[in-house]
């Protein structure tokens, strides 16, 4: 089990080809509130990589397109959990569940967590997987609609999402369509949990680009949602509704990141009406678009207003580029992916090094990380400054 001092615990059951939000989200996300979250594979070790799909709709397509998504790193052993160790589980979908189904293992591990009555979140194609238990007899649920006709064989009362944000709690089982639904499924799961929220009346601005990393902006923004936080996100000579395309960068072997597609991100707000003094915060995220972010006089000027107030900002990896051409980190100690150190050196600020990689700082009202792995520090840390509070 994951070497964490957290009041609950959580389990994550995951296989080649989950979807990568649907893994990395909750995997993060829990872990910033103070849950200790431990994910495994069946046949694979802590240590390994489960290999993840980026799965989205896309026009002109009558289902959703999948490509490759970020290799994600198992911290446990299947073969050497018990249930009895966890609170909850969470079971991602993606294309895993199709094959996780046929385990007789995975499905035993599933029914001891439904009679034990431990709050379970199964989420697109994860139903397969409750359905191959044979516990949804008799319980509400919804899934990704391609789902439904096997959750109604095995028995349950299918309930239409509506939207791919939909999700039903029934019971100890929360059942979900797709990850547009993380904020809310989420939060329901940390109650279910015995969590409750303190401090989230918060406005939240992220400043966006083309390609920037994927996990970057979509992790710290459904975790934030997840907490009851206003999040708006902003893309210069962009409008609400408007897509940014993302970049996965990944740690493949190779002397720098990779990169591949990922996630199209939604914009929920046009730049042009953003009014910086209704905000109690701002989020940078890393990736490419801080390059040309950067050149950007108004995207400069908004920087400088919340760093001018003293509100807390939160910039990681590459985002740090854009503090850096704000001339705001004078005097400052801060860390960013190691290729930024020279930016943040000749802004006058004190390199701190990201030893390891996930290794987050703060220095009054900002908060710098070096690369995603740090979401959990780099999140928590973020709640500090706002006020935000898990209890459990």
């Amino acid at each position: 089990m994951a070497k964490i001092s957290a009041q609950r615990s959580v389990l994550i059951l995951l296989g080649d080809y989950a979807e990568d939000y649907e893994v990395m989200v909750p995997f993060q996300a829990l872990q910033a509130f103070g849950i200790a979250v431990d994910a495994v594979c069946p046949g694979k070790a802590s240590g390994e990589v489960c290999r993840t799909a980026v799965q989205q709709l896309e026009p002109h397509y009558q289902t959703y397109t999948e490509s490759r998504g970020h290799n994600f790193v198992l911290n446990a052993t299947f073969d050497e959990i018990n249930a009895k160790d966890y609170d909850g589980l969470l079971i991602p979908g993606g294309r895993a569940p199709e094959y996780l189904a046929m385990d007789e293992k995975v499905l035993s591990l599933v029914r001891e967590f439904v009679e034990a009555n431990k709050p379970i979140i199964a989420v697109c194609h994860g139903q397969l997987i409750l359905a191959a238990a044979g516990v949804v007899g008799g319980r509400k649920c919804t899934a990704y609609p391609a789902v439904k006709s096997a959750l109604v064989a095995a028995g349950a009362h299918w309930v239409e999402p509506g939207t791919l944000a939909g999700f039903v709690v029934d019971g100890n089982l929360i059942t979900a369509s797709s990850y547009m639904g993380h904020p809310w499924f989420i939060r329901s799961f940390v109650e279910a949990l015995g969590g409750s929220i303190s401090g989230a009346d918060k406005k939240i601005l992220f400043l966006c680009g083309d390609f920037m990393e994927d996990y970057e902006v979509m992790v710290p923004f459904q975790s934030l949602e997840v907490l009851g936080c206003k999040v708006d996100a902003v893309c210069p000579k962009k409008s609400e509704g408007d897509t940014c395309a993302t970049a996965i960068h990944d740690f493949e072997g190779d002397q720098t990141y990779s990169e591949k597609p990922g996630h199209y991100f939604t914009l929920n707000k046009s730049f042009e009406s953003v009014d910086a003094s209704c905000y109690d915060g701002l989020v940078i995220p890393g990736g490419r678009a801080p390059e040309y972010l950067a050149l950007d006089e108004n995207v400069l000027n908004l920087v400088k207003h919340f760093m001018d107030a003293g509100k807390p900002v939160a910039s990681i990896c590459h985002g740090q580029q854009v503090l850096s051409a704000a001339g705001v980190l004078k005097g400052r100690k801060c860390t960013a992916y190691p290729a930024v150190k020279l930016n943040v050196v000749l802004a006058g600020a004190t390199w701190l090094e990201p030893q390891p990689i996930h290794r987050c700082f703060t220095d009054g009202n900002l908060v710098t990380g070096a690369a995603w792995p740090g979401h959990p520090e780099f999140i928590s840390q973020f709640m500090l400054l706002l006020g935000i509070k898990v209890l459990f």
